[in-house]
């Protein structure tokens, strides 16, 4: 029997003011919370609401977690495999 792969997560990359907003983050308790945020992120892409925009490409999405007080502004590349984050509010 071949073994059952599951679905392939999407790369997470950082613009650089994103990492340096990640550099700025020093509570364990936050890093824990963004960890999960960019978890779900990965797994389904699709999973943050579309911010309207005059431009088509690339669509900014935002994902935020109301009980983890995370939010996460991203866009998915043209192959789906790589997410980046563009700003991080914890």
């Amino acid at each position: 029997m071949a073994p059952q792969h599951g679905c392939r997560r999407a790369r997470i990359a950082f613009s650089d003011s994103a990492a340096k907003q990640l550099e700025n983050i020093t509570s364990e308790a936050k890093i824990h919370a963004l960890d999960r945020a960019l978890v779900v992120i990965s797994v389904d892409p699709d999973v943050g609401e579309p911010i309207p925009s005059d431009n088509a490409d690339p669509q900014l999405r935002q994902y935020a977690d109301e009980v983890e007080q995370v939010r996460v502004l991203y866009f998915v590349t043209a192959l789906r495999t790589v997410v980046v984050v563009a700003y991080i509010e914890v």
